[in-house]
């Protein structure tokens, strides 16, 4: 058969099939919007709600086109029930790393694995947590702590126990959040039960998963985002770090910026990113504000995850220089934290085309002052 016959039949039949348009096309979210944005246009936020369309397609997996928090949790939810945690939690990791954008939401999602698998193995801990939970920042782990934490009768002596021996740190960060689910949201209380660990090092863990719970309990579920007083943020807009102990202040104003993207609607408002480091430095008389940076950092490269070159630009627009680093800082630890590998941070720097912007991420990453 000639060569140009072959060639019109295949595509007389791809087209027949209907198979043809499925397989060059790019399901991303921002094809949803009715005017096509570049991948690092600031209009097009990494995936945010705005973006998303009202109804999509199926890929040829039979997976939607485009994740949305409900779908994504529904298909892992129901892969657990029908399996197990482990097969729900390779397939979250797989999808997470082929569409970057629904690292913006699945961290709650593996909460809720998390809070599931402990039911579903009665509270046998060794169990729960015997799958591999590294994926989304741990959050699988977070959330067994959260149930466990939240059905014993004695929170205050088990947190001790469920951890131990080796006491890791994404363990006990979701123990912080554990207490506060127990104290019912009462910052004061979820401090005393931190305080229940004998180092300072554990307390400090603690304090992350506290105010990370503060802050952001699920950032798609406006049910659950923050309840702050108006009056005490009006009086204080990092209300209430600089009221905390000393030992606790600094992840109070790292994990603050959460609450702020949140509701100044990020997805739909990329401009708030750079507005962000500006309200940071309501905490400068305090000495928050470069941990208060660094949030916003690490928050604007997990909402920004496939756009890293653009996240950087966001901290380019800080006046200070200590600021942009901090604000450095923060996109490098969020993208180790996702990206486990030892690569991860060189990946990172090589794609951010600011030459301060990269500096300040080598140096944080680690890394020699030059890409050779």
């Amino acid at each position: 058969m000639q060569p140009r016959v072959f060639a019109i039949l295949t595509a007389l039949l791809l087209g027949v099939l209907g198979l043809g348009s499925v397989a060059v096309t790019d399901w991303s979210p921002a094809a949803a919007s009715t005017t096509p944005a570049t991948p690092d246009a600031p209009n097009a936020p990494g995936g945010g709600a705005g973006t998303q369309p009202v109804t999509a397609g199926a890929s040829p997996t039979g997976d939607p086109a485009v994740w949305t928090r409900s779908t994504l949790r529904n298909k892992l939810m129901a892969e657990m029930d029908a399996t197990d945690p482990g097969v729900a939690l390779a397939d979250l990791d797989k999808i997470t790393k082929a569409k970057p954008y629904t690292v913006r939401f699945c961290h709650p999602i593996a909460h809720e694995l998390g809070h599931a698998a402990v039911k579903r193995y009665h509270e046998d801990f060794q169990k729960v947590i015997s799958f591999p939970h590294e994926t989304c920042a741990a959050g699988y782990l977070h959330g067994a702590v959260e149930e466990m934490l939240n059905a014993s009768a004695q929170p205050d002596v088990d947190l001790l126990k469920l951890c131990a021996p080796k006491n890791t740190g994404p363990c006990i960060h979701g123990v912080g959040h554990g207490t506060m689910f127990v104290a019912k949201q009462d910052v004061a209380k979820a401090r005393d039960l931190c305080n229940k660990f004998t180092t300072e090092q554990n307390r400090i863990r603690c304090s992350e998963g506290l105010f990370m719970q503060l802050f952001g309990p699920d950032e798609e579920d406006e049910q659950a985002k923050a309840n702050l007083p108006a009056d005490k943020l009006a009086q204080d807009p990092l209300y209430p770090c600089k009221d905390q102990p000393s030992l606790f202040q600094s992840a109070c104003y790292f994990y603050a910026p959460t609450f702020y993207l949140s509701s100044h609607d990020y997805p739909n408002h990329p401009e708030v990113y750079a507005e962000a480091l500006k309200w940071c430095l309501n905490g400068k008389a305090a000495g928050g504000a470069v941990d208060c940076s660094r949030g916003v950092g690490s928050r604007t490269m997990k909402y920004n995850l496939d756009r890293e070159d653009w996240a950087a630009q966001q901290c380019a627009t800080a006046a200070d220089g200590w600021q942009r680093k901090a604000c450095a800082e923060g996109l490098v630890s969020y993208y180790t934290v996702n990206y486990t590998d030892g690569g991860a941070a060189g990946r990172l720097c090589a794609k951010i085309t600011d030459k301060e912007m990269q500096g300040y991420c080598r140096s944080a990453g680690g890394l020699s002052a030059s890409l050779d």
